[in-house]
């Protein structure tokens, strides 16, 4: 308990305005070993990967069992802070959330992503509904987890036509999931450099971007305020590819025995 409350504390204490948390996802046990061993001082897991590498579908395809087990075996081979990525929480009520996430703390992890989709819709929860889920999470455990709130505004829509109408939307988000009891602001898809100045700066809590292809570098998020960088399944794709290159190469070798 006491080093899981370090470990909370630790992570609340990682997320600072223009000196970012890097995360560079995980998706198992032995991925987040390699990731503590290059100097990362958060693991955080992405729920895309994870599920990919369980051979599952993302959008909560992956059991609940599996998830859970995943966490646990992180949490024992590494003696960092752990943030899980629970998708909508494994259930629609807040009574569902609260239970999940108690779950996932007994499992060791210290801090979560909780988005505001509705999985299998292309719908998002009410603001007032998800402050309710959020509000559960918080109840689950006297643990001071990390909760970052994500929203899914700007991925319902192409980024050249993320608007201020988004931005407003997201920031009222923001200001009503920070009085909910949560600890971070996740913009997902969100790339306009205007934009996202705008969120870190009116934003009550820590703004979390996710690195795309054709978005802001790292170093750039850092100047516009951001206080969390995730990777998100790049690094599972990364894995991969080199994987299917050398499974490519290896068969054309065999042409040759």
């Amino acid at each position: 308990m006491t080093n899981q409350l370090e470990h909370a504390n630790l992570l609340k204490s990682l997320h600072i305005k223009g000196s970012p948390l890097v995360l560079f996802n995980v998706w198992d046990a032995g991925s987040a070993i390699e990731a503590s061993k290059v100097g990362l001082k958060v693991i955080g897991t992405s729920s895309w990967s994870v599920a990919a590498a369980h051979g599952y579908e993302d959008g909560q395809e992956l059991p609940f069992d599996l998830c859970l087990a995943n966490i646990d075996r992180i949490v024992r081979v590494v003696n960092l802070p752990v943030t899980a990525d629970i998708e909508a929480g494994y259930g629609q009520t807040p009574t569902d959330v609260q239970e999940t996430v108690a779950k996932i703390i007994m499992a060791g992890a210290v801090g979560i992503n909780l988005e505001d989709q509705i999985i299998g819709t292309d719908a998002l929860y009410s603001c007032d509904d998800q402050c309710e889920r959020i509000k559960a999470a918080r109840m689950s455990t006297q643990i001071p987890i990390f909760i970052n709130a994500r929203t899914d505004i700007f991925l319902k829509i192409t980024p050249e036509n993320h608007s201020d109408k988004h931005l407003e939307e997201a920031l009222f988000r923001a200001a009503a999931y920070a009085n909910s009891g949560a600890d971070g602001f996740f913009a997902p898809g969100l790339t306009d450099e205007k934009l996202i100045k705008r969120l870190c700066d009116l934003s009550p809590i820590p703004i979390n971007i996710m690195i795309t292809q054709n978005g802001p570098t790292p170093k750039r998020l850092a100047e516009l305020g951001v206080s969390r960088i995730s990777y998100g399944p790049i690094p599972y794709f990364q894995v991969i590819e080199s994987f299917k290159s050398g499974a490519q190469k290896a068969l054309e070798m065999s042409a040759y025995i």
